[in-house]
């Protein structure tokens, strides 16, 4: 199958115009064939071995993402204690969550144990399964940017936290929490980079030919 220049052009309007959403979100609620559709298409992400290690917990219930919220407060709180003072005092007054604003959460889930323990592509690096699903996690969020959805990524948060808002068993991996939802507008720039926290690499600086090189 043949993709045209207009298909090529809408992928790249859509990776580019991405964002990490924590403060925009609107209460409209996402239609099921609309939430199905971005299911689907992380449930179509390269996975090594055609293990399709994950899963995806929808949430829509307030009492559990306020047990959610509390979770990342107390996380975030931790967090701002690493960073030194002037970071510290511009890393409080970010915005880094949207978990209550969002009309829906969804947790992205790795079973390590799914198919067995020995899995074609995960003989030698044991890891595979758990970077496939953080494929599952990018095609959702594609996905969502397609259907003028913003996702946000609420990495501030024990995974404890997640297991027991959610009843996940012990030996499931969690990968990510994810904030879901229609939104006011979609930034021009990361957040981040807006607010000074980091500029936006070169990519020149990333791109090194045939061995690594200081940049």
């Amino acid at each position: 199958m043949k993709i045209t220049e207009d298909e090529r052009d809408a992928v790249y309007k859509t990776i580019f115009s991405r964002r990490d959403v924590r403060g925009q979100f609107k209460p409209d609620l996402i239609p099921d064939d609309v939430l199905k559709r971005i299911l689907t298409a992380a449930h179509h992400a390269p996975s090594v071995g055609f293990m399709q290690p994950w899963d995806f917990i929808v949430v829509k219930n307030k009492a559990t993402k306020e047990k959610i919220k509390i979770g990342f407060e107390s996380a975030h709180a931790e967090s701002a204690a690493m960073f030194t003072d002037e970071k510290a005092e511009q890393y409080r007054k970010l915005k880094l969550e949207g978990i209550l604003d969002a009309p829906l959460g969804i947790c992205v889930t790795c079973d390590r144990n799914r198919n067995g323990p020995t899995v074609i592509g995960r003989t030698i690096n044991s890891e595979m399964d758990l970077y496939s699903t953080v494929c599952a996690v990018q095609n959702l969020w594609l996905a969502a940017r397609a259907e003028n959805l913003g996702v946000g990524w609420v990495s501030i948060i024990h995974d404890s936290v997640l297991k027991d808002a959610l009843g996940i068993p012990e030996e499931i991996n969690i990968i990510a929490y994810l904030c879901v939802g229609y939104v006011s507008h979609f930034n021009d720039k990361p957040e981040l980079e807006k607010l000074g926290w980091l500029p936006r690499r070169d990519i020149d600086a990333a791109i090194h030919e045939e061995k690594w090189s200081p940049k």
